[in-house]
């Protein structure tokens, strides 16, 4: 495969293509966005039924992906090491475990105030900052040329593609901070897309000397924070890229080649992006739906879905708002609550109606 074109000054990017001319969502991409926004309407009443269980998710997600998203770039330290680490009680040895150190602390930002990390300039260089450490260039834009290069084991060696010039790469940052605000408030396209598109631009332009998957992955998990996806706070959407990483270098370098001239196709790598998500919110389900319950959790995460139903709902209605609890369980809590005189019967038999009226 050739590599991409050296581009002009000026070559739209994705986000500017679909401002400019955007016609339609492939249908396998209109797929991904039903399946993640049926995922999406869920998650908030897993998050209020579990919480004990989500904050465990919660801190187990932060150490995968420090770990994951350091490791696709070559950047490993001694598994025993990790714990250690990442929790605090020890101090850094290497610039691996200086690197690894400060892509948790950038997690802990995201997480912690995500607000205080708008989509701006000056935040792609505070997180740049935090994942490079103490390194001479940490939080500062290349200041030459360089092209992803890609080894062979035999020594050989190409360019897999030519990034944005460095004495271009400040005009293209700030018009790709533009367009992405643009397409938010126009509603160009789904906001999904949108990411997924700023993801590609940010990693054709290639900003930062060293880094920029890293500062990439960390902006995907916040903007997806920012557009109401909180799985990632959950599921390690690194770890899953990491695992699926030959796919992601190759719809990468699919979706780069004419980037320069505006006539590349964006839909690999989009779709690329969607099913990570896709599959964190299936995991996502699946972990907090399966650890047992404490004792009385049941009966208050049965109470919490009554609060998102209509004032009359059927035994159905209830049950499906209940994931992981036995249809035989939530039949009880329902005979129990009716006795609490918390809920009222309308229409007995199979067809039986419910209406709320203590909660």
């Amino acid at each position: 495969m050739k590599p991409a074109a050296k581009g002009q000054p000026g070559m739209p990017g994705t986000l500017h293509r679909f401002l400019q001319n955007f016609d339609q969502v492939p249908a396998s991409s209109a797929w991904y966005l039903a399946d993640i926004g049926e995922a999406c309407g869920l998650q908030e009443l897993y998050t209020r039924q579990n919480p004990q269980i989500l904050n465990s998710l919660k801190q187990f997600a932060i150490i995968e992906s420090a770990v994951s998203s350091n490791r696709i770039e070559g950047v490993e330290i001694d598994r025993e090491r990790i714990m250690p680490l990442l929790a605090g009680g020890s101090q850094v040895r290497d610039r691996n475990e200086e690197e690894i150190q400060g892509y948790k602390k950038a997690l802990d930002l995201i997480f912690g105030s995500p607000a205080l990390l708008p989509v701006a300039e000056t935040s792609f260089k505070s997180l740049h900052a935090l994942v490079r450490g103490e390194i001479w260039d940490a939080g500062l834009y290349k200041d030459r040329d360089s092209d992803i290069i890609e080894k062979y084991p035999d020594g050989r060696e190409r360019v897999r593609f030519h990034t944005v010039p460095a004495a271009q790469t400040p005009d293209a940052m700030g018009r790709l901070v533009v367009d992405f605000d643009q397409c938010l408030r126009e509603r160009a396209v789904h906001p999904l897309l949108a990411i997924a598109a700023f993801n590609l631009d940010f990693l054709c332009i290639h900003p930062f000397r060293d880094g920029n998957g890293r500062v990439s992955r960390l902006f995907l998990v916040l903007m997806l924070l920012a557009a109401g996806y909180e799985v990632g706070r959950y599921i390690s959407l690194e770890r899953l890229i990491e695992e699926n990483k030959e796919r992601y270098y190759e719809t990468l370098e699919i979706s780069s080649i004419g980037w320069h001239e505006g006539s590349h196709d964006p839909w690999p790598l989009i779709n690329y992006l969607l099913f990570i998500l896709k599959t964190a919110y299936k995991e996502f389900e699946t972990r907090a739906t399966s650890v047992k319950a404490p004792r009385g959790e049941k009966r208050e995460r049965i109470l919490l879905a009554l609060e998102t139903l209509p004032e009359t709902f059927s035994m159905a209605d209830l049950a499906a708002k209940c994931p992981g609890i036995s249809l035989e369980t939530v039949r009880k809590a329902v005979k129990d609550l009716r006795g609490e005189g918390k809920i009222a019967v309308l229409k007995a038999g199979p067809d039986a109606l419910w209406r709320k009226v203590g909660i």
